[in-house]
């Protein structure tokens, strides 16, 4: 394997073709193939998150992929930022279509022409609904498996209220999912920013975005909350009808964790230079029985892995035994590379005795276990191992934040690959002109102010050096 560190973009192309992830060579350009091994895990992932939004009160609903041109042009800000990565159908057969129907690359304009059928009185609402769904927008950037594609794999939440203050409620509420889920269960740490006015989802009032690093120093955004306001129920005549019996336009907000990108940070985040370190309860196989074999013994080893990996299977322990012909060691390599959370080994002497040798993925710590107790100690020790992937790439995060007062000092902390707050002349659209010139300038983006933590804004923005308004931060991204 490639060092991770030194060479992150070589690693990440070797793990995803080394463990089996995905395939490139689908002769579309810009398609992936996602393959079994990461279909299983990010399909856990999707239960997660569903069993998350359930538990808020969201519902599950399908719609379809395709959404007429017309509908896009009901919000003019949303068909001006979405436009240009739009995918068009333009015909059905040999017949060309009266109006062009796009290939879904967000739900907004297919979805909320539903609500207004849907929603008449108060008592319809709120409305909350999720949406599990392919998406296709047509990026002109570099694709790279899982991290930018023409085609993700999300889910998106819809949700209609009566009031400005339950939408804003349902932000926080989102956030909340995002911390629940993906630090909660898959162990990869974020920070939530309210994004700049100028880099808010088209048609929204304000976007809270959720930011990971990654080990070359660039952030990957995670799930993303708007808060809509009142604009597309404006456009879409999302209306009920109020006590006064009057016509009130809903308040709307929308999320989308995007799962095939979250997969794509649970890799890079707590994979190493042996491969793959994925949480138990995502790894399509926990646990691996890998029977070592001598002349005489081979049958009754072989049979008690069997035994074992039964016996796991049949207390809900995805399992396996490995009696494949290869070498114990080339086995070991092909199931770290894999992210097998555990490694049962098996000899003779184990077989006879009862007393099993269990490794650990993530840090190779060796444990003896009786055979009797290995569901009981497989399921205390995946916690701890849990518990000890987030303290790592807790403190592997927190080391990539930073601060700077100067664009010379900004510049020097993102050739380290930080994450860095600066003073800022504003968050809001009069800050734009001057986040152009620092991307132009430094190649880093910003991201927003943190949300959630009250920072105050020191000295002068770094830019223009006006009194700063605003502490954000700053980095390169995917």
């Amino acid at each position: 394997m490639k060092n991770k560190k030194a060479d992150f973009s070589e690693w990440y192309s070797e793990i995803t073709k080394e463990a089996e992830l995905c395939d490139l060579r689908y002769n579309v350009k810009g398609f992936v193939v996602f393959m079994p091994w990461s279909v299983i895990s990010m399909k856990k992932m999707y239960s997660v998150y569903e069993r998350e939004l359930e538990a808020t009160g969201h519902q599950p609903a399908w719609f379809p992929a395709l959404i007429p041109e017309s509908n896009f042009h009901r919000e003019s800000k949303h068909v001006e930022g979405f436009t240009p990565q739009v995918f068009w159908v333009e015909h059905a057969g040999e017949n060309a279509l009266e109006e062009r129907l796009a290939m879904r690359p967000t739900s907004e304009t297919a979805i909320y022409q539903m609500y207004s059928l849907w929603i008449q009185g108060k008592a319809d609402l709120p409305v909350k609904i999720y949406h599990p769904s392919q998406v296709w927008r047509y990026e002109t950037k570099a694709t790279r498996p899982f991290i930018r594609s023409r085609e993700f794999y999300w889910i998106e939440s819809h949700n209609a209220f009566a009031t400005f203050p339950e939408s804003e409620s349902q932000v926080d509420e989102d956030m909340r999912m995002a911390e629940n889920a993906i630090f909660g269960h898959f162990g990869v740490p974020f920070i939530f920013f309210e994004r700049p006015q100028w880099d808010k989802f088209p048609g929204a009032l304000s976007t809270f975005a959720a930011d990971t690093m990654m080990p070359d120093g660039r952030v990957l955004q995670l799930p993303s909350t708007h808060l809509l306001g009142q604009n597309f129920a404006k456009a879409f005549d999302v209306t009920f009808l109020n006590e006064k019996g009057e016509r009130e336009y809903c308040y709307q907000t929308c999320y989308g964790p995007c799962i095939s990108r979250i997969y794509a940070a649970v890799i890079s985040v707590h994979g190493d230079d042996r491969g793959l370190v994925l949480p138990y309860e995502l790894a399509p196989l926990q646990a691996v029985v890998v029977p070592i074999l001598k002349k005489g013994s081979e049958k009754e080893v072989e049979k008690k892995a069997m035994q074992l990996s039964d016996s796991l299977s049949k207390k809900g322990i995805r399992a396996k035994a490995d009696l494949s012909e290869s070498t114990p060691g080339f086995k070991y390599n092909q199931w770290e590379m894999k992210g097998v959370p555990f490694r049962i080994e098996l000899g003779a002497r184990e077989a006879e005795s009862g007393e099993l040798t269990l490794v650990r993925r993530d840090n190779g710590k060796k444990s003896k276990v009786r055979e009797g107790e290995l569901a009981d100690f497989l399921s205390s020790e995946s916690a701890s191992m849990l518990a000890d992937m987030k303290k790592k790439a807790v403190e592997e995060f927190e080391s990539r934040l930073s601060k700077a007062i100067s664009l010379k000092e900004l510049m020097g902390e993102l050739e380290k690959g930080r994450l860095v707050s600066v003073p800022f002349c504003s968050n809001g659209m009069e800050g734009k002109s001057c986040a152009e010139e620092l991307k132009e300038k430094c190649g880093g983006d910003v991201r927003g102010t943190r949300h959630g933590r009250k920072e105050k804004a020191e000295g002068n923005c770094v830019v223009c050096g006006k009194k700063a308004n605003a502490l954000v931060y700053v980095a390169r991204q995917y």
